[in-house]
């Protein structure tokens, strides 16, 4: 172990102690995200969870089958129903009040022209009005929709094998004159590698998701402490020692590396003790010391990109002021577009595709790979091949940057 970077190590060390409010963010800052947002997006990842979307039915028909209908609109139990609306006009005031955000109109003849298509028998059917709330999720609107036509669809159903029992003479069951009650015949279950089903909760989405985030904000205390020596001439006076630029990078990389591993470790743990706490699950870790490995391997390759981009931004910025805004942009906008801020499945096609150029989405990917599927160093590698090329062309540009500085000022 050469002793100047030992001594490197040392400088950086005492420098990184000294901000300790900036040190302090690097471990606040994420832990405030992960409750935030793990509170915020828990029903999101939770299925069958009553979507907090109110809506009422006004029964312009009173039939026994638009009661069956309502009926088994209750049994779906996904979005809340409110009692009965008298008039379409009262559940238009109560979606502009506030309300409700959705309202089911059943016309009149509704029961009587159940099995009977519009037009089929020279006569126009009135359609079921769906009053909505211009600013309801769009993917709410389409899954009430949905819910409706599946409720719709039983009831025909159930209607046709009446009426077919009683044409061809066979006897009526007990059932038969009530709505059939199916049991629940999908079970969701997430696919891994080995046998551990189960759906990834929102705190496995946030904890890695937001980890990143913060490793990646390392470049406002790197950057800091690079101008400074720069401007104070520390640099200068190294280089005069016989210090390569290679080894001053070098002595401020692992400083910064330990950095992002005590993030892992805290963000870990916040997310296994504390975030139980706040009523969400707690963060579901691989039980096998390989996918803890291949866990940890992945953080590695993280804290290599995120402090070789400190570097780099270090190395472009003039002014502290300059790298606050090049590294905070960068790391917002790569935040943004690589599912950390929203997560992906969200996204639009599009965005989806542009989320595949970030390298915060390539380290979330990577520990969706060990957290969700237990995948192996094989499933890994692309993740972190593109993590360390990124490491990699961001610590050749910084060295060719200041290169060229040191040449234009001799």
């Amino acid at each position: 172990m050469s002793p100047r970077l030992l001594a490197l190590w040392l400088k950086e060390t005492i420098a990184l102690l000294r901000d300790r409010h900036g040190l302090l963010a690097l471990f606040i800052m994420p832990t405030v995200f992960i409750l935030v947002m793990t509170m915020a997006l828990r029903d999101a990842f939770s299925p069958g969870v009553t979507i907090d979307a109110a809506y009422v039915v006004v029964d312009l028909d009173h039939s026994p089958h638009s009661g069956a209908l309502i009926k088994r609109l209750d049994k779906t139990a996904a979005f809340r129903r409110l009692p009965l609306e008298d008039s379409p006009d009262l559940a238009r005031q109560g979606i502009l009040q506030g309300r409700q955000t959705l309202a089911l109109v059943l016309p009149k003849g509704f029961g009587e022209r159940l099995l009977t298509p519009s037009g089929a028998d020279g006569q126009a059917s009135e359609p079921l009005q769906l009053l909505l709330d211009p600013a309801l999720n769009p993917a709410l609107q389409l899954a009430f929709r949905n819910q409706v036509m599946a409720a719709l669809g039983a009831l025909r159903a159930d209607e046709l094998t009446r009426k077919a029992g009683k044409l061809f003479g066979l006897p009526p069951t007990a059932a038969a004159d009530s709505e059939k009650d199916w049991l629940d015949e999908i079970r969701s279950e997430a696919v891994r590698s080995d046998a551990n089903p189960g759906i990834p909760s929102s705190v496995q989405q946030n904890v890695p998701a937001w980890l990143i985030f913060a490793m990646f904000f390392v470049v406002i205390p790197v950057s800091s402490i690079f101008i400074i020596e720069r401007q104070q001439g520390t640099l200068q006076r190294l280089r005069a020692m016989g210090v390569p630029f290679h080894l001053l990078l070098a002595g401020k990389l692992l400083p910064f590396f330990i950095v992002n591993q005590l993030q892992a470790l805290l963000m870990v743990l916040v997310g296994i003790y504390l975030v139980p706490l706040f009523g969400s699950e707690a963060l579901d870790m691989p039980g096998k010391l390989p996918l803890l490995f291949n866990w940890w391997i992945v953080s590695v390759a993280v804290s290599l990109a995120a402090v070789a981009w400190a570097l780099l931004v270090a190395s472009l910025a003039r002014t502290s002021e300059q790298a606050t805004i090049v590294g905070g942009v960068g790391n917002i906008l790569m935040g943004a577009i690589g599912g950390i801020m929203v997560p992906k499945f969200i996204m639009p096609a599009a965005m989806q595709t542009l989320a595949g150029f970030s390298p915060m989405a390539w380290g979330l990917e990577g520990f969706h790979i060990v957290m969700l599927r237990h995948g192996s160093l094989g499933d890994l590698w692309p993740s972190l091949a593109r993590l360390l090329t990124f490491a990699a062309l961001s610590l050749l540009a910084a060295m060719w940057l200041n290169h060229r500085t040191r040449t234009a000022q001799s």
